[in-house]
């Protein structure tokens, strides 16, 4: 399997055709994916805002000020105030916001960036990235896997994972096949989708000087079952669901 970053692609406006702008420079085979970082489909979506665009209501306010008291530093209640707006569900809230997005996918601050957005302030992830995942698959004629980064319970430091995803399953279901001494396996569900945004990550890198899409090529999609769910449900997550009983106190 082979991994490798498309060159050369602009800086990215809104309104851009970023299945063009990625199928004039990736000469793309049938079984190859192509994994884009999520800050470019959002920049082509308008996902690109300041921060005046969310004026901070009591709720925002409040959890700025605690967080500014944890951190002893000055904490915008405006970028608060947009992850409140970007999330469903506010799993903690100190000694950072871990929040779920409108669809589905749980992160610190609902994802917003505020690095590598010239001209405005903040950059929101794209609204409904299986959708954004779609348009880039019906314009490339391959699978497409929307990234981002985030950090993960337990473990130091962030890698890549699927927020979106099309022309493929999200994971391979080992379940009722079998180990190599005949055991059969009852709960192994590989997440595919993660693992080719991790191998992705790996050449697309996280500075000024990374780029936003990678082809991948060599991986077999086929033969095995797929499953579609990508997130696991509130009602499976015990981890979140110890969360809603747990609260931030400082020593």
């Amino acid at each position: 399997m082979n991994v490798t970053p498309v060159p050369d692609l602009p800086e990215i406006h809104e309104g851009d055709d970023l299945g063009a702008l990625i199928a004039e420079r990736a000469d793309l085979a049938a079984a190859d994916v192509v994994c884009v970082a999520s800050t470019v489909v959002s920049k082509a979506e308008g996902r690109a805002h300041d921060l005046d665009e969310f004026p901070a209501g009591p709720r925002a306010t409040e959890i700025a000020d605690r967080l500014a008291d944890i951190a002893g530093e000055e904490k915008d209640p405006r970028f608060a105030q947009a992850v409140l707006e970007e999330s469903t569900d506010l799993v903690m809230e100190a000694p950072f916001l871990l929040t779920e997005t409108r669809f589905g996918h749980v992160g610190v601050n609902a994802g917003i960036d505020r690095s590598n957005v010239p001209g405005s302030d903040i950059l929101l992830l794209p609204k409904r990235p299986d959708e954004s995942a779609r348009r880039l698959h019906d314009a490339l004629s391959v699978p497409v896997v929307v990234t981002d980064t985030c950090g993960r319970p337990f473990r130091h430091g962030q890698r890549g994972v699927a927020i979106g995803r099309a022309g493929l399953p999200a994971s391979h279901d080992w379940r009722g096949e079998h180990d190599r001494d005949g055991r059969e396996l009852g709960v192994t569900v590989e997440s595919i989708v993660d693992e080719l945004a991790a191998a992705a990550n790996l050449v697309l890198g996280e500075g000024g000087g990374g780029e936003p899409v990678a082809v991948v090529r060599g991986f077999d999609l086929d033969g095995f079952a797929g499953s579609d769910e990508l997130f696991r449900s509130v009602d499976t997550d015990f981890v979140r669901q110890a969360l809603r009983e747990w609260s931030y106190a400082r020593d």
